[in-house]
């Protein structure tokens, strides 16, 4: 095996040499192409490739114009022509395999939600169809007559979710039914017949249930509370079909204990936990013993997320798992226990003429440093994976100066498959990098920045956007970003920062708690010494620096413009909060959020000053977002326009919380960005 890998990876490097630099010098000799506005607002092309559990199917997502349909190809052919599916009424947002003769398809579109008031959101659907997509079933559809109007409501609205493919099983899955009414039931159901059968009626408490390839129910998570305050709850089912708890985490320590997978070996468990640490980390735990029975990998800078397994039923070998998953710098990433796929991943990627450079790692509180071997700003994902005579792998190749790529390895040839945006030329996108900075009082903050390509922009210092992300909860990655705003920012010249400012998630306890509090304070001054660091590289122009943000990132934008003393020409609020108070008061009722997050949500409003806004700045928001409603946006125009104050304002028709419905509304989010920071921004553009 070790001479079979050897001789791959020598010989996909020979190959990528060959195949690669020729077209690359190419390029490189032709003017750069920056993208117009319309070209990034563009769906991709061709994306979401998946194979078929058995290896002899591929599909993918094809997008022209607004149309999407699904191709699915013989994988032993792809030279002919694939069978097309496509949709009438609905636009396919996702495909994957159910089975290897059975498609599971996610579809959306708008929809008036007609009450007491006409409530203006989206539906998703799930169907499943066979391969050539002739017919087509809506899973639980006749399980339940919903009688009254609101119960038909409730129905229309309703989702299953798969909760097990049960691939060694041709005819049968596992689903949890959508919320009808006041039950959530686990079903077996029958794809040929569509009989569906009750095997676990959930009760009001519980939340997640964890079924086996088998389709057997046995693990599920639980919400509770008692005098110590709101839980999680882990339990195990028994052999005698009895349900015992074997964790309880607290919500207001944000402990996190969690089910990964069944373990490899009989009554164990694969669990997720971050306990008295740091980090997550991945452990076995001895189910009947009720202990720990071996760490199966920690990470002394990321989170663990997952395992990976390429078995059918997702299982782990004998020898184990193939590897562990965790939310490292790039973003989504393994740590690869099986050599042949971190050979086959080394493999493509020298192939593909993908550098590897060292990359300091840096603890956010003890600043404890590491030096690691990493790729340059691009990750290569290994998405399938086929045992066979001639083995056959499926990878994604994403960087936020670099849009995914999908590429097929089959025995010792590899081919393209797709780019998803095959008219965006790269070089015009600069280059990204991960990096830390020194917050003013001493946290080491990540980031990702992204610097103008000096071919096209010339040397800095440049304009430059600090742009946070939404959440806070939440954290960003070295991935393509398909929202268009990093590539449309680094293609017009303009460096970009997205700082993980405290607060954010994934990346540790101490970032992660040092935000308690600290809206519109101490998180606003992670970004605002994220400005100062990018003026002291020499890569920002101290008189042209904007913020823009979405959603949380809108709130940062707001209170930018209310700040004194601030870094920034102007600033831009996409869909952001204003009102920090009724934000809050509408949507973390549940207990659970309010023993969590509710009381880390302090500091300032924005709204309180909006009439004395520092800065010009622009707010735009969609007339179909449900998850921060558009009032957020209007109090703070309302009363930013009544004192006379530099502000701008939009509504995008038939927009959400994102991701836009059509091409049209993604151009015209993206142009309200171009023309504000091109022409407005106070006066001359940033």
């Amino acid at each position: 095996m070790k001479t079979y890998l050897n001789k791959m990876g020598r010989l996909l490097a020979i190959a990528g040499a060959v195949l690669l630099a020729c077209p690359a010098m190419a390029a490189d000799a032709l003017p750069i192409r920056v993208p117009t506005v319309e070209t990034l607002a563009q769906f991709p092309g061709m994306t979401g490739f998946r194979i078929s559990p058995d290896g002899k199917h591929m599909l993918a997502i094809q997008s022209q114009g607004d149309n999407r349909s699904i191709l699915v190809w013989a994988l032993a052919d792809l030279g002919a022509k694939p069978t097309v599916i496509g949709a009438k009424n609905m636009q396919i947002a996702s495909a994957s395999f159910l089975k290897n003769d059975m498609l599971q398809v996610s579809m959306t579109q708008p929809y008036d939600l007609r009450t007491d008031e006409v409530i203006k959101t989206f539906i998703n659907k799930l169907l499943f169809t066979d391969l050539e997509g002739k017919n087509w079933i809506e899973p639980m559809a006749a399980t339940d007559i919903a009688r009254s109007e609101l119960a038909k409501k409730a129905a229309a609205l309703a989702n299953p979710i798969v909760l097990s493919r049960m691939l060694s099983d041709p005819d049968n899955i596992v689903l949890e039914s959508g919320a009808r009414g006041e039950s959530r039931d686990v079903f077996r159901y029958n794809l040929r017949t569509g009989k569906a059968t009750r095997i676990m009626r959930l009760g009001e408490s519980d939340n997640r249930v964890f079924v086996n390839s088998a389709g057997l129910p046995w693990a599920k998570s639980r919400l509770g509370s008692d005098g110590q305050g709101t839980f999680t709850a882990i339990d195990f089912r028994g052999k005698d079909g009895e349900w015992t708890e074997h964790f309880r985490s607290y919500v207001k320590n944000r402990d996190v204990v969690d089910v990964a997978a069944p373990g490899a070996k009989p009554d164990t468990a694969i669990i997720r936990s971050n306990v008295g640490r740091e980090f997550t980390g991945l452990y076995e735990y001895d189910i009947a013993n009720r202990k720990v029975a071996a760490t199966l990998f920690e990470h002394k800078y990321f989170d663990a997320t997952g395992v990976r397994s390429f078995r059918n039923d997702d299982g782990p070998s004998a020898e184990g798992f193939d590897g562990y998953a965790f939310n490292g710098h790039l973003g989504n990433d393994v740590h690869w226990d099986n050599p042949k796929m971190e050979a086959a991943v080394r493999g493509v990627a020298q192939a593909l003429g993908i550098q590897e450079v060292s990359q300091e790692l840096v603890g956010v509180g003890s600043g404890e440093r590491a030096e690691i071997r990493s790729f340059d700003g691009v990750s290569v994902r290994l998405l399938h994976y086929v045992a066979s005579d001639a083995p056959t792998y499926l990878f994604s190749v994403s960087g936020s100066s670099y849009p995914t790529e999908f590429y097929l390895l089959r025995g010792q040839s590899m081919q393209l498959l797709a780019k998803e945006y095959p008219d965006i030329d790269r070089r015009a996108l600069g280059t990204s990098r991960f990096v830390y900075y020194k917050a003013r009082d001493g946290l080491n903050i990540p980031a990702y920045v992204t610097v103008p390509n000096p071919q096209l922009c010339g040397p800095g210092p440049y304009a430059a956007v600090v742009h946070p992300h939404g959440g806070p909860w939440a954290r960003d990655t070295m991935d393509y970003d398909w929202s268009g705003w990093v590539p449309m920012l680094a293609s017009q010249c303009r460096v970009v920062l997205r700082p993980q400012f405290r607060g954010s998630e994934g990346w540790g306890r101490t970032l992660w708690f040092a935000g308690d509090r600290e809206w519109g304070q101490k998180m606003q001054d992670d970004k605002d010494d994220g400005a100062k660091w990018l003026i002291s590289e020499k890569l920002a122009d101290p008189k042209r620096i904007a913020m823009f943000g979405f959603s949380y990132g809108g709130y940062s934008a707001f209170t930018a413009a209310v700040r004194p003393n601030g870094l920034y020409k102007c600033a831009i609020a996409g869909a952001g909060v204003s009102d920090i108070d009724r934000i809050w008061a509408k949507f973390f009722t549940n207990p659970y959020f309010q023993s969590g997050q509710e009381p880390t949500v302090r500091g300032l409003s924005p709204l309180s000053k909006a009439d004395k806004i520092e800065i010009p700045i622009m707010v735009y928001h969609g007339e179909r977002d449900q998850v921060v409603p558009i009032i957020q946006s209007e109090l703070f125009v309302d009363k930013a326009k009544a004192a006379g104050k530099p502000v701008e304002y939009h509504v995008l028709k038939d927009y959400a919380h994102g991701p836009a419905w059509t091409r049209k509304i993604m151009a015209d989010q993206l142009n309200l960005i171009s023309n504000y920071l091109g022409k407005g921004c106070g006066t001359g553009g940033l």
